[in-house]
């Protein structure tokens, strides 16, 4: 398996570069604490628009019925809540490890009138803040690469799950074709720092965006992390030639 669990005597990934464990998470939120104020902007700069379709594409999948509760990972500005809300979904607990990402979320104008249906709760997704079995549905979208200890988090959100529960994470993932890989591969390293550094003000914030993504696991690789946690009935679904991809996951009891 590509993606190996750290202990706390090891270095992991953050980016390109090897940090000790307990130091990503803090490095993490620095990152997103310099972004908050722009993130949205940035998504859309970074996929040129595309990151709305993909988010779409997730809660038709996910098909939000009347009264289903659902907790979003990583969901500081609320964009997959406020769609999951819009589906008919019935309440949404965001957390988020970042306070500034949380108040970027909560300014938004979209989301004040789903304000009775919200909750904003700063948490880490190795260890929810929630009951067992407490929520039909759990997203993360473009987090779960973020999260240090990424079993613990995929067992955690199983442990949150209802009984016929369903995950669902949107992410970053590996393209495809080759010709195409090497024309998305000059545009993130050669293009989004930069645009970073001009839009948001912090262009390594973005540079350590754009490794991240390469090192996260292959679609397959999840599957198995998927299935190690737990979960059964997991499919996945390439968007944009592998830009991204959705993995969705049941608990069955």
């Amino acid at each position: 398996m590509s993606d190996q669990r750290p202990q706390q005597d090891t270095l992991i990934d953050f980016g390109f570069r090897d940090v000790p464990v307990d130091e990503k998470q803090d490095l993490v939120k620095a990152v997103f604490g310099s972004v908050a104020g722009s993130y949205d902007v940035m998504n859309d700069l970074m996929s040129l628009g595309i990151h709305r379709l993909w988010k779409d594409t997730l809660i038709d999948w996910m098909a939000p019925r009347p009264g289903q509760s659902l907790i979003d990972l990583a969901g500081g500005t609320g964009d997959v809540a406020l769609r999951f809300l819009k589906a008919g979904g019935g309440s949404v607990k965001i957390i988020d490890i970042n306070t500034d990402m949380l108040a970027a979320g909560q300014k938004r104008d979209d989301l004040k009138h789903y304000a009775d249906q919200l909750e904003w709760i700063e948490g880490n997704a190795e260890s929810l803040p929630a009951e067992d079995a407490s929520v039909d549905r759990v997203t993360i979208a473009f987090g779960l690469r973020n999260v240090t200890d990424r079993m613990a988090a995929l067992k955690d959100c199983l442990r949150v799950l209802k009984p016929g529960g369903r995950f669902c994470c949107l992410e970053f993932s590996h393209v495809e074709n080759a010709l195409f890989s090497h024309i998305y591969d000059g545009w993130s390293f050669g293009v989004l720092p930069q645009i970073g550094g001009m839009v948001a003000g912090d262009k390594p914030a973005y540079q350590y965006l754009v490794e991240s993504i390469r090192k996260f696991p292959t679609q397959d690789a999840l599957v198995q992390m998927m299935q190690e946690a737990g979960f059964a009935q997991i499919r996945y679904k390439n968007l944009t030639g592998g830009i991204a991809a959705i993995h969705s996951g049941w608990k069955l009891d």
